[in-house]
């Protein structure tokens, strides 16, 4: 017998870190940041065949100190780098980052000096969406992934500790050997290794 079966109908129970993670993820504002043919597809995220006006995110941002998402989508230029990280300096507190595309997340086919390999060496990354160029489809995905996490996310000693974990178990991982790949569908290592044979 729980405090629930003693309460009368119509009581709702929940903590103050509930509350709160509600009421972000009902609130993201996005900073767009479209670069280049991502922002197409994210464009068409916001018209009404995938309405994202249904998670409270119609309205974007013109300004960073509104804004709590961003939204990278597409190539990064070494010239647009500075600016990139000037607008997510400005944006308000709690902040996440959206990182569109393959040439947002990883340089994609741009391999060379102008394109920055991969927006996390400018700003902290949240969510990769991988795609050339995604779909709308999985921008909304990551978006409900997104808030999925905002609305778990620890509040006050509570967070420092979660963050403090969560750094501990990356410096405590092992780096991958050379030789091996994580692409889907390779092998955990080579043959010799007692990988695929």
């Amino acid at each position: 017998m729980g405090i629930e079966e003693k309460l009368p109908s119509g009581i709702l129970l929940t903590t103050v870190e509930q509350v709160a993670g509600y009421a972000r993820k009902s609130s993201v504002w996005p900073a767009t940041f479209g670069l280049a043919c991502c922002a197409i597809e994210l464009m068409s995220t916001g018209g009404p065949r995938h309405d994202l006006a249904r998670f409270g995110m119609e309205r974007a941002s013109n300004t960073p100190r509104q804004a709590d998402l961003m939204i990278v989508a597409g190539r990064v230029s070494q010239k647009m780098a500075p600016v990139l990280r000037q607008i997510y300096d400005q944006m308000s507190e709690p902040k996440w980052v959206i990182s569109m595309g393959v040439c947002a997340s990883s340089g994609g086919m741009f391999n060379n000096y102008a394109i920055v390999q991969g927006v996390d060496h400018i700003v902290p990354v949240d969510i990769y969406l991988p795609g050339c160029p995604p779909r709308p489809e999985m921008l909304l995905d990551s978006i409900v992934k997104l808030h999925d996490r905002i609305q778990n996310m620890k509040l006050g000693v509570n967070r420092e500790r979660e963050v403090t974990e969560l750094e501990e178990a990356r410096l405590r991982r092992l780096p991958l050997k050379s030789g091996t790949s994580l692409h889907p569908g390779a092998g955990y290592g080579s043959a010799s290794e007692g990988g695929a044979p």
